[in-house]
């Protein structure tokens, strides 16, 4: 009896597209990411366009994201490399398809993007500062001196502004929203309820700059005297990861706790 080999799921892949601007230095304008065990794929391109081909044509390529995102829908990564590969472009070629793991698609598409594009930085325009702090999805994290490490490209749906920044989280309490190892934008926050909302809380470190930090759901019982002030009887911090437990702050611990972010998305 004839046994039939398992079917093999072709590995994922990308590749990297090129633009050739006539008077200048070929440079990499994104990357495609195409993977068929799970059918996803994806096109991520650079968006300082005017720096690169002028303010007269930024339209016409800022626009060929989402071209090349509907191509990819209409036709799928294969059919789409296949006609790049074949036409030999004189604006945009395209590379090699390099074989790559993908755990999380998105994850690894943001990447190779960081990987393999040199993105020209506009603060608050197309990239947003990264802070060193490690966010603990737990309790809080290691005292530490907090300063800026870089600037990330955002996702080009995201609408910047000054008051954003990222931050690293670790641990998995927040799972499955914040997975271990994301970056995370936040918002500093404003005026208003806290109550329910995801947030960065910042526990006083020894020095002026170090703190502990972590991100957890908030919620707060308050008491109210006589004269109708109140003060918070208790602050809850609660995991969205049903394997921990909600932790009460101890009331040492709410003298010196500052919430510095109100959670945005994951960035990757």
């Amino acid at each position: 009896m004839a046994v039939t080999p398992p079917t093999r799921v072709a590995a994922a892949y990308y590749s990297l597209l090129e633009l050739h601007w006539p008077g200048k230095p070929a440079e990499i304008a994104g990357v495609l990411l195409a993977d068929p065990a799970t059918g996803q794929s994806d096109v991520r391109l650079r968006r300082d366009w005017a720096e690169i081909v002028g303010e007269e044509d930024r339209e016409v390529f800022e626009a060929l994201e989402d071209d090349l995102r509907s191509k990819l829908r209409e036709f799928g990564p294969d059919n789409l490399l296949s006609y790049f590969e074949q036409s030999l472009s004189l604006l945009i070629r395209i590379s090699d398809r390099e074989q790559v793991e993908v755990d999380d698609f998105s994850r690894t598409l943001g990447h190779l993007y960081r990987k393999f594009v040199p993105a020209r930085v506009l603060p608050f325009r197309t990239h947003l500062p990264v802070y060193s702090l490690r966010a603990a999805a737990g309790r809080f994290g290691a005292d530490e001196e907090v300063f800026e490490e870089e600037w990330i490209e955002a996702p080009p749906d995201l609408r910047l502004s000054e008051d954003l920044f990222v931050a690293h989280v670790t641990g998995d309490s927040m799972a499955p929203l914040i997975s271990d190892g994301s970056l995370c934008v936040f918002r500093r926050p404003k005026a208003g309820s806290r109550q329910g909302k995801i947030v960065l809380v910042w526990l006083r470190g020894t020095s002026e700059r170090g703190g502990q930090v972590t991100v957890k759901r908030y919620r707060s019982e308050k008491r109210f005297d006589e004269s109708g002030s109140w003060t918070h009887s208790e602050i809850i911090m609660e995991p969205l990861n049903r394997k921990y437990k909600p932790w009460r702050l101890e009331p040492e611990e709410q003298e010196n706790l500052l919430v510095i972010g109100e959670f945005v998305c994951v960035l990757e």
